[in-house]
């Protein structure tokens, strides 16, 4: 099956396939016995449906169902009650059974002999957990504290219950270490906390009714592509819809028009416009006064400092095309802006989003239906994320003290260490006491972090390295031990997202494969026996299933949210958010002054101008900028190490400009070098004029039995923003990245 048959198959068609197409290689890999597995699968009415939710860190989060005969998932689709996802899902999501049945899935807990060497050794459950938690007390009884044990738990697995429970058994153990800060969307979260005083944004069914669409710096053809059907919706009312991204992206040629802006100059565009259109006279005056604070502030920056000649400079779109755009948005009523959060990873991505905020702001676009500046939400996520909430560490633990928070006379106050994940190895090199032991859930750092050569480095030497995981990963090839856990569909979860307002439940529908253990219980099987080692040495429950402790995070303000009584509810199907799909629809902010804030001295307290100035981007350190978006068909590592996705991943490549790769004798199917002085990729060259001519891309990956690691040439630089919500850990510049290029 090649891709462009895929794109003439109809989704019932390639659930078929999926189906069928993979009976043989489940068998051939031994996962199902014939007795199991006896053929095709059956109708819908001769299957058991239950309700899933995806799991991925994606703006969809879709609500699925999930069909399961004798024991055995057959296949899965889009849930209609949801109008969000609407009876769809996307290529990856269709895959989800191979992720299941997948030969490569790890089966039973493992232990390398030799760091590195891929020597693994099968070991029981019983022996697993022995090793981790005589390290973790030797730790404890050579340190006198548990500061050197460190987790880093990250977003590869969005439910809500994963999202607290390792966190809830580092907290039983004792004050630890803990990576913190996100790897995705913290300048822009700072910038909107900033102007708006929390981020939220408006329903993305609401996008049918705008008048006007900038898609800014996102690529929703590929990353979410539920929202589509809006977007066209709007288009068919009338709607014009503008693509501004660098990259020429399947969303910019299904749009009616593209602009190109040189990488990192957003902000210059969005102020740009905004000078623009104060010269056209077509700010919205009136909404501004009733609800804003700093207009006149931010008119006199713009008036001083912005011209659209200037913008054109720095951003290389003639000025004609910016007064153009400037106009045309600022006349179309309700006309919104959805900014991507790629355009936010650079070292000025803060400021570039405050000024895009600030352009839907001055055209009174912003509390509007069909309107706003649109980044993401959170108010659907109010749970209680127990066990991580409610979880003490035991007496007497000892922890990190903070001087800059200890006062002079008082008791001495602990807490965890908290390191920022952006510079994982910086911060590792640097951590003192040091880190001797790392937990790793939910994530592939040696496949999503920069600095990788470095990070290696660091996880070599520590004293034990613990992965819990599905596959053998970049990060598992490098642990001692590794532990198996279970898919969503061999556990209860509970979902929602961070851009639609749909809430939706997970049903065990199968029993875990082979001996594959959610985090629930993984935890309390080290909380059980450390206890039995060392009594009193973990506060984590011991006796509560994966269900009862997703209803713990159930409250009556996501009863009231959401209408319903019970969670209970959810087994009929995914329910909306009760709400208004506009937000900001009363004028009321949640800023110091109540207002929307041009002039906003929380972020003069946090270093930042207090208006939205424009501050050019790092310079290159090397002749090219380097790109690393994910790829359609895989989400950050995941999925692309599939099987039945190789047809649509084929192998990594390097996308480089015709000009470019004349330059530098390069054609199609060489093998290149890309490198700088932090590492280098071997890979294929494709030619292509969808990337600047000053561009190297390369989507991010993780190819099974393939070294190939965008990473290795990415540095650890950090946003502007990012530390005002993230406990002070700035966001990654990680697409404002510089390489060379050369023919092997």
């Amino acid at each position: 099956m090649n891709s462009s048959l895929l794109n003439e198959m109809s989704r019932r068609s390639f659930v078929k396939l999926l189906t069928a197409g993979g009976a043989a290689a489940m068998l051939h890999g031994g996962l199902l016995t014939p007795k199991a597995f006896a053929g095709p699968a059956k109708t819908a009415g001769g299957c058991k449906a239950f309700h899933s939710a995806c799991q991925r860190n994606c703006y969809d989060t879709c609500a699925m169902l999930s069909y399961v005969d004798d024991g055995v998932l057959k296949y899965v689709e889009g849930d209609k009650q949801s109008t969000f996802t609407n009876g769809g899902l996307c290529v990856k999501g269709y895959s989800y059974p191979r992720r299941v049945y997948s030969p490569d899935r790890i089966k039973y807990p493992m232990k390398q002999i030799g760091r590195g060497t891929g020597n693994w050794k099968r070991i029981s459950w019983e022996e697993a957990i022995d090793s981790i938690c005589d390290k973790i007390l030797s730790i404890k009884k050579e340190d006198g504290h548990l500061l050197g044990l460190a987790l880093d738990k990250n977003s590869g697995s969005e439910g809500i219950t994963n999202c607290a429970v390792i966190q809830g058994l580092f907290t039983g153990l004792g004050y630890t270490t803990r990576f913190e800060g996100s790897n995705c969307w913290p300048a822009g979260y700072d910038a909107q906390y900033f102007d708006f005083g929390d981020m939220v944004c408006n329903d993305p069914e609401d996008l049918a009714n705008a008048g006007y669409i900038i898609l800014w710096g996102v690529n929703p053809a590929w990353t979410s592509i539920h929202t589509m059907k809006f977007i066209y919706a709007a288009k068919e009312r009338g709607a014009k819809v503008v693509c501004i991204d660098p990259v020429l992206t399947q969303t910019a040629a299904k749009c009616d028009e593209y602009l190109a802006p040189k990488m990192g100059t957003d902000g210059a565009l969005a102020l740009g416009m905004a000078r623009h259109i104060l010269d056209l006279g077509l700010a919205d005056r009136g909404w501004v006064a009733d609800n804003a604070l700093g207009f006149p502030e931010f008119e006199q920056y713009l008036r001083e400092k912005v011209t659209v000649q200037w913008a054109a400079e720095e951003t290389g779109i003639p000025p004609e095309t910016i007064a153009r755009i400037a106009e045309e948005f600022a006349k179309a009523k309700p006309a919104t802006i959805w900014i991507g959060y790629g355009l936010q990873r650079h070292t000025n991505g803060g400021r570039a989003v405050r000024s895009i905020d600030a352009l839907v702001a001055m055209t009174g676009n912003v509390g509007k239906k069909g309107g706003g500046a649109r980044y993401g939400q959170e108010f659907t996520w109010d749970f209680e994320y127990w066990p991580k909430s409610k979880m003490s560490p035991p007496a007497g633990s000892i922890g990190f003290v903070n001087p800059a928070k200890q006062k002079p006379g008082e008791p001495t106050v602990y807490s965890n260490r908290s390191l920022n994940r952006n510079q994982a190895a910086r911060e590792m090199q640097k951590a003192d006491p040091k880190i001797r032991m790392l937990w790793v859930s939910c994530s592939n750092p040696m496949s999503q972090y920069p600095n990788r050569n470095e990070m290696e480095k660091m996880y070599r030497g520590l004293d034990m390295l613990v992965v819990v995981d599905q596959f053998f990963t970049q990060t598992a090839e490098l642990a001692d031990i590794v532990l198996p856990t279970t898919t969503q569909f061999e556990e209860w979860q509970v979902n929602v997202s961070y851009w639609h307002y749909w809430l939706a439940i997970n049903e065990q529908c199968i029993e875990p494969l082979f001996e594959a253990k959610p985090n629930t219980v993984i935890s309390a099987l080290v909380s059980k026996r450390m206890n039995e080692l060392a009594p009193g040495s973990c506060t984590y429950q011991q006796d509560l299933t994966p269900k009862e402790c997703m209803i713990r995070n159930f409250n009556e303000t996501i009863h009231k949210l959401n209408g319903i009584s019970s969670w209970e509810d959810l087994l009929e199907g995914p329910v909306k958010a009760k709400r208004n799909p506009v937000s900001w629809a009363g004028g009321k902010f949640k800023t110091p002054s109540g207002k929307y804030e041009f002039l906003s001295a929380k972020a003069a307290e946090y270093g930042h101008p207090a208006l939205p100035e424009y501050h050019s981007r790092r310079p290159n350190h090397d002749k090219f900028v380097v790109l690393t978006p994910h790829t359609k068909f895989g989400l950050h590592s995941q999925f692309i190490n599939l099987d039945w996705m190789r047809d649509f991943n084929h192998e990594p490549c390097v996308y480089i400009n015709p000009n470019s790769a004349r330059n530098e004798n390069i054609v199609s199917g060489d093998m290149v070098r890309v490198y700088n002085k932090f590492g280098e990729v071997a890979v294929k060259a494709q030619v292509t004029d969808n990337v600047p001519e000053d561009t190297l891309l390369m989507y991010e990956a993780w190819f099974k039995n393939e070294k190939f690691n965008v990473q290795n040439v990415l540095d650890d630089a950090v946003a502007d923003m990012g530390a005002y919500q993230f406990g002070g850990h700035r966001g990654p510049a990680i697409q404002e990245q510089f390489a060379n290029v050369e023919k092997m």
